[in-house]
Order: C-alpha cells, then sequence, then structure tokens
C-alpha cells in the first residue's frame, strides 16, 4: 500500500518509438517519486489489438470502445490527473480524458513546454482546457520538474 495519490497519466506518449522510450525512462519515473501512476498504457495488449485486427474492423472497434471504458475506469479510480499536453495542438484523447477528470473531480495538472501558440492569447493550450485545469485545483506548468512540484504542493 502506498500514501502517494493515485494518479491517471494521460497522453499520447504510447504511440510512438521515441515517446514510449521518454515514458518509460523518463516521465513515468519522475511521476512515480510523488504519486502511484495509473498507465492506461498498462491497461491494454498489444496482442488484444493483433487479435482484434486479425477478426476484422468489428473487434477492432468492440476492442476500441472497450479500452475506453478501462481508460474511464482508471481515470474514476484516481484523485488526481497528469496531462501530457505538448505538440501543436495536444492530442484528442488526452485532451477528453481531461475533460472527463475535470468532470469527475479529480484535480488535474498539465504539462506544456512547446513553445508554439496551441490556443488563445494568456493561456498554455485552450482556453477550455485550461479553465477546466485550473477550476480543477490543478495548473499547468512549463516543464517535468515543475509538473512533478506541482504534483507535490497539491491542495490536500
Amino acid at each position: 500500500m502506498t500514501d502517494r495519490p493515485r494518479c491517471y497519466v494521460a497522453g499520447p506518449l504510447g504511440f510512438t518509438e521515441a515517446g514510449r522510450h521518454y515514458y518509460e525512462h523518463v516521465y513515468l519515473p519522475a511521476l512515480t517519486a510523488v504519486v502511484e501512476p495509473v498507465d492506461p498504457w498498462a491497461l491494454a495488449t498489444a496482442d488484444e489489438f493483433a487479435a482484434a485486427a486479425a477478426e476484422g474492423i468489428d473487434a477492432q472497434r468492440a476492442l476500441a470502445l472497450d479500452v475506453g471504458r478501462r481508460n474511464a475506469a482508471a481515470i474514476r479510480s484516481c484523485t488526481l490527473l497528469a496531462a501530457y499536453l505538448e505538440g501543436q495542438e495536444p492530442d484528442s484523447g488526452t485532451v477528453a480524458e481531461v475533460g472527463f477528470a475535470c468532470g469527475v473531480g479529480l484535480t488535474c495538472f498539465g504539462l506544456r513546454s512547446d513553445a508554439r501558440q496551441a490556443g488563445e492569447p494568456g493561456v498554455a493550450v485552450n482556453l477550455q482546457v485550461e479553465a477546466l485545469i485550473v477550476d480543477s485545483g490543478g495548473v499547468i506548468v512549463g516543464s517535468l520538474d515543475a509538473l512533478v512540484t506541482a504534483l507535490t504542493r497539491r491542495p490536500k
């Protein structure tokens, strides 16, 4: 049992080889120091996706919906969410997870170090995403170190 809060780790890093490397060797270990990460990439296996692909489009759709439900259940099991919001436009699935998490009462945090403008002037990403995160009691920060600090100093 851990006294660290459960934190859903939202983000698209599992989709690419470089992203997976950063996620597994840098991002997740940094978060593990202060929270108990709930890793959505561990909620489904490559074998499940391969089997669904072999069965056809109906099986792929059924698996996709099931994985989405697993992720929603994982979010509900947490008190915090840390969102990786990098990229010219943050990943739509990550943004949906942030909205859902805020809606069910989690405190949400975001990491955005990308220098490109991704939303309205004065906000880090998009006015709706930032408003939801701030209203949840969280913040969007500009570095991984700042994210770890924010998670450490989160409202109790």
